[in-house]
């Protein structure tokens, strides 16, 4: 295969089909792009030729970063550098960055195209309500400097994020759009009075000086607003035309330059009319409007930015003999022992070692009343100390806290896009061209009728159809939504879930820890075996002490537990115990062991274990469990909806049915194994259903996994809860309940959202064509319609209040006949 030949001037290959070549030393010379092409005809037309025969290296293609730039960036290659802000993960690496130069939905869509384009690159989501970038990549096939040099190249500066610099780069870019807005206001106000004192209307007997200076005047104060408060239009409309993209800043900075330059000419010759006044009232309610835009996206970022700043700055680190001494939390470590003083912050997660208290934990999981804690019971970094001192042992630190994985799940749903999103924003691409190219055809048009109008209605044509309205519909109501689920302590981890809520029609529900509390208590033992209760209840102790799931609790904690333990799912636990192989779990399951016939159960309610080794059966066990609360509201709202509802359960015990018939559930079926439970799923799927999945143990990762929505408790083991679409942090079905209605609240408001966009480019286009529309009404109609769409999302942050059963249910199905 044939090397492609140098370029010239820089050395880089020179793409194929490239038409770019000029005369140099007598000879036709290739070039690999436009820019160096134009460096070497400049040099040649200087009379500096010889510079390419004596020069000692290529020279830098004029495109590429600046070699100082590119050895800052390889810094971020380095492993102690990456620690503190990109994970690794089995060649897998992810990092969150910060993003400078973001002006606009648009920008998004932009960065998140090109780095996905990027080979390696395995995901690229912006969060445009606080500028970060979650970017996964394969780290043995391209650096991160890489990644960053990438987004250097179409005009945007990556950083790696942290809290602090965050917020201080945040409050930087809101002062200077503070002070482009407040520039722009002002100067317009003064260039408003001094165009409006040339106008015919007001009568005032001016000189021919007087008007000229008055002119001038105008386009004195005009300039700073257009090459100041605009500058942001038009860097972005440059760097979106030389990445081949066109979004609203293109048809903006047209306008501004269009209305400047036609200005400038009324100046320069006296005749026509001056329209500096709406160069300055266009940029004034765009800036205002993008402005207020900004503010609305920090309001809905607030919760992450609460939740960042969480943990305290220092803490009381204990040494070997119980003193207390004051140090930073960053010189905190894992195993260390801390004092958490009443109405402290509890600094890491831990377990607590002596004391006991009530720890308030509302901002992680939207549950306001405190829940008691004593030793033994693991605590979380970020919640607050309520009642007396307690002694933590630190467990986790830093990115392995669990406020920092909800903090990354949270950004990693507000910044995935769910269909109606993508909809929007192609649909505002292809929205945008259509406008150029009729704004092109109407101003020739106009041109054959009057000339002389031919100008003002393309200028208004550009401005009132920009589509600002039609790129904020979507994503402003999500990530408002987003934030509202969280204060009820639902933490939404897909950005398709409150789209897909509104498609649900089955829901399969699991038992134990999900409809109830999972809290089971020992009720009683019946012995079958020669040894006595305290024995049995060790034995039992011993094979559960590892294991997650909630019927574990029960026994409480052994202090000689069993060895080569192993969970068989939806069946039970065996391990060795004193080289006895012993079982615990479903009757059929533990008798398989000594090959005896399961005994009979005690009684025909409640939930049994049996135990057993290889010389048979040794006790029953007999749990209870009660129903969550507020399960009742939640089968109630599912029902009002018309959903099939569906409890699937490892358990074998009559409990299954009982807790089905106490709920009206409409199937119930228990003793199934996971594989049985993803059949099940399935076969709705093939049916027809789209399923909603609530569970909490390990049992019932591979349904969460393959349902259309999941949902674990905030109980649920962690491999349940990687698996699921949303965690419900607060454990409060009520809460779920409340996001059914938030989902539906949620999809209105978009709905009405992309009519009320589409409603007004639609009439404001046909109507400026006309030339009923003058620039200046146009400036103000696309302020006032991206304002209504920005306000009308933060209708959001209410929280849905629950109506009683009947209404819901009536409300429900009077929705569903008009969606369907």
């Amino acid at each position: 295969m044939t090397q492609p030949n140098p370029c010239y001037h820089c050395a880089l290959p020179v793409p194929a089909g490239s038409r770019f070549n000029a005369k140099v030393l007598g000879e036709l010379r290739a070039f690999c792009c436009p820019g160096c092409q134009a460096v070497a005809e400049s040099i040649v037309a200087g009379g500096l030729e010889h510079y390419y025969q004596h020069r000692s290296e290529t020279s830098a293609n004029p495109e590429a970063l600046p070699q100082q730039l590119q050895d800052e960036l390889a810094l971020y290659d380095r492993n102690d550098v990456q620690q503190g802000f990109v994970r690794h993960d089995h060649g897998q690496a992810e990092a969150v960055l910060m993003i400078e130069g973001i002006s606009c939905a648009a920008c998004g869509w932009l960065i998140e195209k090109h780095l996905r384009n990027v080979p390696g690159v395995a995901d690229a989501r912006l969060n445009l309500s606080n500028h970060r970038l979650l970017l996964s990549w394969d780290d043995l096939q391209l650096p991160l400097s890489k990644l960053m040099a990438e987004l250097r190249q179409i005009g945007y500066a990556a950083h790696p994020y942290q809290p602090d610099q965050a917020a201080e780069q945040l409050a930087r870019e809101n002062r200077s759009a503070l002070r482009r807005l407040g520039v722009a206001g002002l100067l317009w106000f003064q260039a408003m009075m001094a165009t409006m004192a040339t106008w015919p209307e007001f009568n005032i007997d001016l000189s021919p000086e007087l008007h000229t200076i008055l002119r001038w005047v105008a386009l004195f104060l005009t300039t700073p607003i257009v090459f100041y408060s605009c500058a942001p239009f038009f860097k972005g409309a440059a760097r979106d035309l030389r990445t081949r993209h066109l979004t609203m800043d293109v048809s903006v900075s047209l306008a501004i330059a269009l209305a400047y330059c036609a200005g400038i000419w009324t100046a320069i010759t006296g005749s026509g009319e001056l329209y500096f006044d709406t160069v300055g009232m266009f940029a004034l309610f765009l800036l205002t409007g993008r402005y207020l835009e900004r503010r609305a996206r920090e309001r809905t970022a607030a919760a992450t930015a609460q939740l960042v700043n969480l943990l305290p700055a220092s803490c009381l680190r204990l040494d070997s003999e119980g003193r207390s001494e004051r140090i930073l939390l960053a010189e905190l470590n894992c195993g260390d022992r801390v004092q958490v003083l009443p109405g402290a912050v509890i600094p890491a997660d831990g377990r607590i070692v002596e004391g006991r208290s009530s720890i308030d934990e509302s901002l992680l999981t939207g549950e306001y009343l405190p829940l008691a804690r004593s030793p033994g019971d693991h605590v979380t970094g970020g919640t607050l100390n309520i009642e007396s001192t307690l002694s933590v042992e630190v467990q986790a630190l830093g990115q392995a806290t669990r406020l920092s994985a909800i903090v990354r799940l949270l950004e990693r749903a507000q910044s995935e896009k769910p269909r109606l999103a993508q909809i929007a924003d192609r649909a505002s691409q292809w929205f945008l061209l259509f406008t150029l190219l009729a704004a092109v055809a109407i101003g020739l048009l106009w041109w054959q009728l009057d000339p002389s109008r031919a100008f003002w209605i393309v200028l208004a044509m550009l401005v009132a159809t920009c589509p600002c309205a039609l790129s904020l519909a979507t994503p402003t109501a999500l990530t408002t939504a987003t934030g509202t689920l969280h204060k009820l302590g639902l933490l939404v981890t897909r950005g398709h879930v409150l789209e897909g809520l509104n498609q649900i029609d089955t829901v399969i529900f699991d038992k134990t820890g999900t409809l109830t509390e999972g809290r089971l208590t020992l009720r009683s033992i019946r012995l079958l075996g020669t040894l006595g209760s305290d024995q049995c209840l060790a034995l039992a102790a011993a094979l559960e002490n590892r294991s997650e799931h909630p019927i574990a609790r029960a026994f409480g904690r052994s202090t000689r537990p069993a060895e080569e333990v192993q969970n068989v799912p939806g069946l039970g636990l065996e391990g060795q115990l004193d080289g006895q192989h012993m079982r615990i779990g479903q009757a059929s399951f533990v008798c398989a062991l000594s090959g005896s016939e399961p005994p009979p159960l005690p009684e025909p309610s409640g939930q049994w274990l049996l135990l057993g080794d290889t010389h048979g059966p040794l006790a029953w066990f007999g749990l209870d469990d009660r129903l969550r609360d507020d399960a009742q509201a939640l089968l109630d709202a599912c029902k009002a909806r018309g959903w099939q509802t569906l409890l699937l359960s490892g358990d074998s015990s009559p409990m299954v049915a009982e807790v089905a018939a106490q709920l009206g559930i409409d199937q119930a079926v228990g003793g199934l194994r996971p594989d049985n439970k993803l059949a099940r799923l399935r076969a709705l799927q093939a049916a027809g259903c789209k399923v909603l999945m609530l569970g909490d143990g390990v049992n019932d990762v591979p349904v969460l996994a393959a349902a259309d929505i999941s949902i674990a408790m905030g109980s649920a083991t962690d491999l349940a809860k990687t698996s699921a679409d949303a965690v419900l942090l607060s454990n409060r079905l009520q809460a779920l309940a409340q996001a059914l209605l938030l989902a539906r609240r949620t999809r209105r408001i978009i709905v009405e959202n992309l009519a009320w966009a589409t409603l007004y480019n639609g009439l404001m286009l046909p109507f400026a064509a006309l030339g009923w529309i003058t620039p200046v009404w146009a400036a103000i109609g696309m302020s006032v319609s991206s304002l209504v769409v920005v306000l009308n999302a933060l209708r959001l942050t209410r929280l849905p209040d629950l109506a009683p059963a009947s209404t819901a249910r009536v409300e429900a199905v009077a929705g569903a006949t008009i969606l369907h």
